[in-house]
Order: C-alpha cells, then sequence, then structure tokens
C-alpha cells in the first residue's frame, strides 16, 4: 500500500493454527491505521471485519491487501440496502474482492438479490437481523411491528435463510435462539455487540462475553474496541481468545 509507514507491520500469512471464531473489527480512521493494527496484533488473528466507516478511508484497498499479501480473511460489513437490482450489482462487484463474508439487511428481497450477486463465488452472504445497537425503543421510534427483540430477531433470521442467507448477524444475546431454528441447519451465526467481562459497553446495548457468544452457538465474534482501544491490542486478543471454550 503506498504510503505505509517505513517499519514492516506485515503480519505472518494465515496458518491453520489461529482461531478463526474471532473476528477483529479494524474500526479505524484508515486503511494505513489498519494495516499498523492489524500488523501489531499479529498472526493471531487471521480474520479481520471492514466496515462503511472506512470505505472513503481506503477499505476496499486495505481488504484487498490483507486478503492477497498477509493471507487473511475478510469480512466486509456492508449492511447494503437498497432495490434489489442495484444491491445485486453491488455484490456483484464487491465479490470480486475475493471477500470471505458480506453483510446485506436481512429483508427477503435483499438477501435474494445479493444471493443472486454472489452466485458463483465462495463469499457467503450475511442478512443483519437488527443491529446490537438497537433496543425495544429505538424499535418503536422507527415504527418496527410490536413485539419482543428476540423473537422478531428469530423471525428475521428465519426468513433470511430461507431467502438463501448464508448466514445471519445477530447479537450474542439472540445466538441460542437462532441457532434452535430448522432453517439455521448449515447456517452461519456471526455476532457482534461482544465484550469481555469488565469492558464498557460502548454504543452497543445487547452484549455477551466471548464466551458466552460461542457457547451459546455463535461461529464467529466479532470484537473491535476492546482489542483496538488497548495499549497492547495484541495481548487484548490473546487474552480473549484464551476465553473461547
Amino acid at each position: 500500500m503506498k504510503g505505509a509507514p517505513a517499519t514492516d507491520t506485515k503480519a505472518a500469512p494465515m496458518t491453520d493454527s489461529f482461531d478463526p471464531r474471532l473476528i477483529v473489527a479494524l474500526d479505524v480512521p484508515d486503511a494505513l491505521s489498519g494495516l499498523d493494527l492489524a500488523g501489531r496484533i499479529g498472526p493471531q488473528v487471521g480474520f479481520y471485519k471492514i466496515g462503511l466507516g472506512m470505505l472513503t478511508g481506503g477499505g476496499l484497498a486495505l481488504a484487498n491487501e490483507l486478503k492477497s499479501e498477509h493471507g487473511k480473511r475478510i469480512f466486509l460489513d456492508m449492511k447494503l440496502f437498497d432495490i434489489g437490482a442495484t444491491v445485486e450489482a453491488a455484490v456483484r462487484g464487491l465479490v470480486q474482492f475475493d471477500l470471505d463474508l458480506l453483510t446485506v439487511h436481512g429483508d427477503p428481497h435483499v438477501v435474494r438479490a445479493a444471493a443472486e450477486g454472489a452466485s458463483g463465488k465462495p463469499t457467503k452472504i450475511l442478512a443483519v437481523t437488527i443491529l446490537t445497537s438497537l433496543d425495544r425503543a429505538d424499535l418503536d421510534a422507527g415504527l418496527i411491528e410490536a413485539g419482543d427483540i428476540p423473537d422478531l430477531v428469530a423471525t428475521r433470521a428465519a426468513r433470511a435463510f430461507e431467502a438463501g442467507a448464508d448466514g445471519v448477524i445477530a447479537s450474542p444475546q439472540e445466538a441460542a435462539l437462532i441457532r434452535a431454528l430448522p432453517e439455521a441447519a448449515g447456517k452461519l451465526i456471526v455476532t457482534p455487540g461482544v465484550r469481555p467481562a469488565g469492558s464498557a459497553l460502548g454504543d452497543q446495548k445487547r452484549v455477551a462475553t466471548p464466551a458466552q457468544a460461542i457457547a451459546d452457538g455463535a461461529d464467529h465474534i466479532v470484537v473491535g474496541r476492546p482489542i483496538w482501544a488497548a495499549d497492547d491490542p495484541a495481548a487484548a486478543a490473546a487474552e480473549i481468545l484464551a476465553s473461547l471454550t
């Protein structure tokens, strides 16, 4: 990446020794910061999330570099939402970056379009159920139908699976409920809103510890601030990995 720091921040190539259940969110301002953070964390982490906030800061270039030059797996968290034709076209373009995971909103017409756009490519389409930063008051303000959040999440997950999603994004508090769905057989559950015991919640409202999320059925946990804001990101990541059962 042009303009990269002179210091060597290249992480070692991905090997079978890393635990793929941990995805580290590179919620930093730009691609150079993301590359530096991945280098400081080192080879113990082989899976990274790049979100919408970094899109204008070189996020796609970072995804390509981490994947092709450093052997990392990439979760591109775009949460696409639009008419079907637009979503299909966007996904068809994005999967050319050889992504592992890509998010869209969980509305069935969006999921169907995304699945069509990703057809023939290895990228897995994940459907967002209800954002982990939202609670019932937020849903009321958005005119979302009445009901308990876990029930709404489970319903959205089942419909997304039926529409062709390879997995869903949901809070760890709903992981067990989703895993119990017949439609969830063979599907991925990825949980943001994961916080080690004693960590600040930040902007998350429905959270659990890393170990609890995995125990409840999550395939992958996404952890951002507790790692990238730590004085020693590598040590913070190692502590989370050690907590997983």
